[in-house]
C-alpha cells in the first residue's frame, strides 16, 4: 500500500523534523536508535519516516530515564502513567511542558464550548502522579474559567460543590457520573434539575465506531439529560484529543501531535479502518516521543467536520492490542463485553476475567453482584450470544467485594478488566 505519509502537510513534517532533530541530540534513547538504523535527521524526507521503527511501552519501560532530554535541575514535575497495559511508567516535565499541557486542555475546554462564563467542577484527582487532574487544572486556569477542585470520589462533597458553586461543567469518568446519579436518587436530588449543562468524560469511552452514545453513554444522558463530550488522552502523549459540538470523533491538534494508524504488521491502514494508534509528540523538552505505539485501537477520520473546523479526528478507543481475547473460536475485547452488559437493565457492577483454561486456551469469565437476580440467566445468556457470539461463564461475587475490585481506591480508573492469562495484563 502507498504510504500516505508522503502527504504530511508541510507545517506538521517541519515539527516533526524540529522534533526528531531534538530527540537526536538530547535523547540518549533515541540517539542509539537513529545511529543503530544509519538514519541521518537532517537528510529525511517524510516518505522515510516510517524507516523509524515503532517505540514500543516495553522500550518506554526498561529505558524510562534514557527517554530524559533535560538535565535534572529543570525537571518540574513528575508523573506516572496509569499501569492501564502493565506496570505505571514515570513521566517528567519541565515549565515549557506544563505550558505546553495548559495551551493543549485549553484548546480541549474550548472545543467543548467551555467560556470565560463557566464554572468547571473537577471530579478527578489531582495528585497521586496523575497527569490529566493537572492538565485540567492548567487548561482552565490558561482559559480564564471558574473552577472547583473537589477531586474523586465522595458523591456528598460533589453535590455539596454543585449546590453550592453552581458549575455549568463536570469533568468526570463516565462510571462516577453514574455513581453520582445513584447517590443523587437515594438523597432525593434531580439530576436532570441543577445547575450542570454538560460534562467532559474522561478515561472511559462513551461513544461506539459510529459516534453514538454507547450503553454507558446513554445511561448518563437518561439520568442527567445533559449534553456529553467524549474525550481521548494519555499521559504519555501529553496531549488530549476532544469531541466538539458536533459529537462526531475526537478533533486532533495537530501542532501537538502526529498521529498514525497501524495494521499488524505496522503499514498505515485506509481512512476509516481501526487499527493501532502510533504517535509522535510535538513541542515536547522533557520525554518527547517518535512512532510511539500506544497499543489503543482507534480509527481515523479525514472527512470535513460539520463544526468546520480543519484537521482529523479519532474515533474513541474501540479496544486494546493486548487484550483481545480469543474463546471459542471467537476474536472479542473487552469493550465488546463491557457494552452488552451495559444494555442489560440493573447491570451496573461487573468485572470481565479472562484466565489460561488447562489446556493453553483463553477461559473468559463474567463477574456479577450475587444480588443479580439467578432467573434472569435464562435470558441474559442469549442476549449476550446474540451481541458477543459466545456466552461467557457467569460467576457471582459478594457486592462488597466486586465493588472495591472495580473501584479500587489504589487505581486512578475503574477497573472493568483483568487479565490473569500467561504473562496477561491489568486494566
Amino acid at each position: 500500500m502507498e504510504s500516505t505519509l508522503t502527504q504530511i502537510p508541510s507545517m506538521t513534517w517541519e515539527l516533526i523534523q524540529q522534533q526528531l532533530k531534538y530527540v537526536e541530540t538530547n535523547s540518549v534513547f533515541y540517539r542509539e536508535k537513529f545511529q543503530q538504523l544509519g538514519i541521518s535527521v537532517d537528510k529525511l524526507l517524510p516518505k522515510d519516516f516510517t524507516k523509524f521503527s515503532i517505540t514500543t511501552k516495553e522500550e518506554l519501560a526498561t529505558r524510562n530515564k534514557d527517554f530524559i532530554c533535560v538535565p535534572k535541575s529543570e525537571i518540574i514535575d513528575y508523573v506516572t502513567t496509569s499501569g492501564t497495559l502493565g506496570e505505571p511508567v514515570t513521566f517528567a516535565l519541565n515549565e515549557a511542558d506544563l505550558q505546553r499541557l495548559a495551551a493543549n486542555e485549553e484548546k480541549s475546554f474550548q472545543l467543548a464550548e467551555v467560556t470565560l462564563e463557566d464554572v468547571v467542577q473537577i471530579t478527578t484527582t489531582l495528585d497521586r502522579r496523575f497527569m490529566a487532574g493537572m492538565a485540567y487544572f492548567l487548561g482552565l486556569r490558561k482559559l480564564g474559567a471558574g473552577l472547583v477542585r473537589v477531586g474523586s470520589g465522595v458523591p456528598e462533597l460533589q453535590w455539596d460543590s454543585i449546590k453550592r458553586f453552581q458549575p455549568t461543567y463536570l469533568v468526570a469518568v463516565p462510571s462516577f457520573l453514574i455513581k453520582l446519579g445513584k447517590y443523587a436518587k437515594d438523597h432525593g436530588i434531580d439530576c436532570k434539575n441543577t445547575s450542570i449543562k454538560a460534562a467532559i468524560c474522561i478515561g472511559e469511552s462513551l461513544r461506539d465506531e459510529n459516534f453514538k452514545l454507547n450503553a454507558l453513554g446513554k445511561k448518563i444522558e437518561e439520568l442527567w439529560g445533559i449534553e456529553l463530550f467524549s474525550t481521548y488522552a494519555s499521559t504519555e502523549m501529553s496531549t488530549a484529543f476532544t469531541e466538539c459540538e458536533a459529537h462526531e470523533g475526537n478533533h486532533i491538534l495537530e501542532d501537538l501531535i502526529y498521529t498514525e494508524i497501524v495494521d499488524e504488521q505496522g503499514n498505515l491502514v485506509k481512512d476509516g479502518e481501526v487499527g493501532e494508534l502510533v504517535i509522535t509528540t510535538l513541542g515536547i523538552e522533557t520525554m518527547p516521543l517518535v512512532r510511539y505505539a500506544t497499543g489503543d485501537l482507534v480509527k481515523k477520520i479525514t472527512s470535513p467536520c460539520k463544526c468546520g473546523r480543519q484537521g482529523a479526528r479519532l474515533s474513541s478507543v474501540l479496544g486494546r492490542k493486548k487484550h483481545l481475547i480469543k474463546f471459542k473460536g471467537t476474536s472479542i475485547y473487552p469493550p465488546q463485553i463491557t457494552e452488552a452488559l451495559a444494555d442489560w437493565p440493573g447491570i451496573d457492577l461487573h468485572l470481565v476475567k479472562v484466565s489460561t483454561s488447562e489446556v493453553g486456551t483463553d477461559h473468559l469469565e463474567v463477574i456479577l453482584p450475587n444480588s443479580f437476580p439467578k432467573e434472569e440467566l435464562a435470558t441474559l445468556k442469549p442476549h449476550l450470544r446474540a451481541k458477543l457470539r459466545v456466552v461467557p461463564e457467569i460467576v457471582f461475587w459478594e457486592f462488597e467485594k466486586l465493588q472495591q475490585t472495580v473501584f479500587n481506591p489504589k487505581h486512578r480508573k475503574p477497573i472493568r478488566f483483568i487479565d490473569e492469562r500467561t504473562q496477561g495484563d491489568k486494566i
